[in-house]
């Protein structure tokens, strides 16, 4: 851990700086894979899984067999949660749909708009160390309600060549269409481009590792959507005298676990709280199974003691963590002051994992500082919003005049006329 105490502002670009592989190399690896799975397909995906995921596979498709023999494999009381958890999910996507309102701009001008789901989507699960079956919940639910006529699925295989049975069960329980045994950047391509099994979709969410998150940037050169740049995990805590060291310290080490390319900020304003949260995140640290990916991550993380809380925010602005937990004595007052953030939770009791798996929000957000100009998946995600407008004739009697001036003014003659000609027939 690196710590800070009181850092001069022009320090601060340098400690907002995230843990990153070199772009080139990173660009060139996934121009790589996308290669080869264009040219050969599924064998691709079954050499990619034998060389990065130790797996040997005949066949990338999970058959509805497969999802069975999982559904058996999880307990009663792990399927009760992930249904807690999704009708939660569910209510609070829900009420992002819209009611499509019809605005007369003009007497005789009415225009509204309307969602459309995007047809096909992709959602990547990470698997590995950690299989993320709430990510499913967080992308198959909002894509379902939304109406998306497909939604495929991708996750690595384990070392036997299988996948996690929580998330077969999970996405069978959302409406998933398709599943496939592949990650990575290979998986990504997959659904880029196509194979002999999977379908090529239009748009691509879900979390990964840095190769992950590239290969989705790789994948728009080939006209596919992505959600957003969603890379390792990340969170900023800013904590007052009135935060809980014990608090802190779990929900630093709760991202820290995610990976050792993940990356926790803590920022405090209370020498005492600040030098019992590091104690305490020791303490935690020596007691979690993964601790060694833990400690890994907290190499790349900060401890920084600051003056005052509008301080704090300051630096989190412009850091723009994915997760920002205000652990501090009267957040609502300081809700207004934060700009750039994925998610946010307010006081001591709204711990990060809430919003990770069952409060009702998403958890797939932006991350490496990408909350500045990015919103977190919400039901928006999977939709197209399409413009109509309808003008009487008395409409166009009533705004041509302003289209024909503005059309000559532009030197755009066949403008013009595609008005005038319609004008003429009402004379």
């Amino acid at each position: 851990m690196q710590i800070e105490r009181y850092p001069e502002r022009e320090k601060w670009s340098e400690l907002t700086k995230r843990p990153v592989i070199k772009r080139e190399r990173l660009t060139e690896i996934v121009a790589g894979i996308f290669d080869e799975v264009k040219n050969n397909g599924d064998q691709a995906l079954i050499d990619f899984a034998r060389k990065f995921d130790s797996a040997e596979i005949n066949n990338i498709k999970i058959s509805e067999e497969e999802i069975k023999t999982a559904e058996n494999l999880i307990s009663e009381e792990l399927k009760t949660a992930i249904q807690e958890a999704k009708s939660n999910i569910t209510k609070f996507h829900a009420s992002q749909i819209p009611t499509a309102e019809k605005i007369e701009t003009t007497k005789g001008v009415v225009c509204w708009r309307e969602n459309r789901a995007i047809e096909k989507v992709g959602i990547y699960i990470p698997g590995g160390t950690a299989p993320l079956f709430s990510t499913v919940l967080m992308l198959a639910i909002p894509a379902q309600l939304a109406g998306c006529k497909e939604i495929i699925l991708c996750t690595p295989p384990d070392k036997n060549g299988n996948v996690n049975p929580a998330i077969l069960y999970t996405a069978k329980l959302c409406g998933v269409t398709q599943i496939f045994k592949t990650g990575g950047a290979q998986a990504i391509a997959g659904m880029t481009f196509g194979t002999e099994s999977i379908p090529n979709v239009y748009k691509i969410f879900g979390p990964g590792n840095q190769y992950v998150v590239a290969a989705k940037e790789y994948a728009q050169n080939y006209n596919i959507a992505i959600d957003m740049p969603a890379g390792p995990s990340e969170v900023l805590v800013i904590a007052d005298e009135k935060a809980v060291p014990e608090f802190c310290a779990a929900d630093l080490l709760s991202q820290a676990e995610h990976g050792s390319d993940s990356q926790v900020i803590f920022l405090s304003i209370d020498e005492k709280i600040f030098n019992e949260t590091l104690l305490e995140t020791q303490k935690q640290l020596e007691a979690l199974p993964r601790n060694e990916m833990a400690a890994e991550s907290l190499k790349n993380s900060h401890f920084i003691l600051l003056n005052s809380i509008d301080e704090a925010l300051k630096f989190s602005n412009l850091y723009a963590p994915e997760h920002l937990i205000l652990a501090v004595n009267d957040f609502e007052n300081y809700i207004p002051k934060i700009q750039n953030a994925g998610s946010v939770f307010l006081g001591n009791y709204s711990c990060e994992s809430a919003g990770d798996y069952a409060s009702g929000t998403n958890h797939t957000l932006p991350t490496n500082g990408f909350a500045k100009n990015y919103s977190g998946v919400s039901l928006d995600s999977f939709v197209k919003k399409i413009t109509f407008q309808n003008l009487s004739e008395q409409g166009l009697k009533n705004l041509g005049k302003t289209i024909e001036v503005m059309a000559e003014a532009e030197g755009l003659f066949a403008h013009k006329n595609a008005v005038s000609i319609r004008l003429k027939k009402t004379e």
